[in-house]
């Protein structure tokens, strides 16, 4: 359990609330209303921090590249040595691949990992003078960088509110909170960004990835205690 978790509820409560919302074709008011109460609950769990270590704009993106299909901690272990050695976007696009790629190993996929990464770095050097820009269009045009990516670098790199970053936890929380009934994870964020208030799309986000993580996990959620069971149609819906 996470620093700042609170446990809330009980069994009895959460299955009966759960019983009450399910199939009850819950009206756009009211999910919105419910919406709003996950974000505050959440704010009452989490801490709102990205669990990847970093000094800058561009350190986050490697990081974030670096963090598909790996986790955080050993990305942290990785990145503590890289950005020792690559300290600008220059430093990466003249980067000799075949050194990269043994640098980045353990993280898994260091292959493609490695042509993202330079690919990304010389994309910012010739069109950007080596800066990470902080706009959404800018950055999706980059290599190696998708909306997901580009919500993280904008939200924790540069505090900015343009999107909410899903990834596989906040797929699946998503869904079992029935805020969403998407697969795809741009229309799911489309629907994210209709229901939280703007100014609480990056926190948000990065609370929900650490509730997935913590809590509402893939295989076993903890029900019992979670700070959003009283809201959450699915809860004890897996025990």
């Amino acid at each position: 359990m996470p620093p700042g978790k609170k446990a809330r509820g009980s069994p009895a409560r959460g299955r009966g609330a759960a019983k009450r919302r399910r199939g009850s074709g819950e009206p756009a008011d009211a999910r919105r209303e419910r919406a709003r109460a996950i974000v505050a609950r959440l704010a009452d769990a989490y801490p709102a921090r990205i669990e990847l270590d970093f000094g800058n704009p561009l350190e986050l993106a490697v990081a974030t590249i670096l963090s598909a299909q790996c986790t955080d901690k050993r990305v942290n272990e990785v990145t503590r040595e890289l950005f020792q050695k690559y300290r600008s976007a220059a430093d990466y696009a003249a980067a000799d691949p075949e050194v990269f790629q043994e640098e980045i190993r353990s993280t898994g996929f260091f292959r493609n990992k490695t042509r993202s990464i330079l690919s990304f770095a010389q994309a910012l050097v010739d069109e950007h003078e080596g800066a990470v820009p902080d706009s959404m269009e800018r950055l999706v045009e980059l290599p190696g960088i998708g909306r997901k990516t580009a919500n993280v670098i904008l939200g924790s790199g540069f505090g900015k509110n343009e999107g909410v970053v899903v990834d596989t936890h906040v797929k699946r929380v998503s869904g079992r909170l029935e805020l969403s009934d998407e697969s795809d994870p741009e229309k799911i964020e489309r629907d994210l960004m209709e229901l939280v208030p703007r100014d609480e799309w990056a926190n948000f986000g990065l609370r929900m990835v650490q509730h997935g993580r913590y809590t509402c996990t893939a295989r076993r959620p903890s029900c019992d205690g979670c700070p959003l069971e009283e809201h959450c149609p699915s809860a004890y819906s897996f025990v």
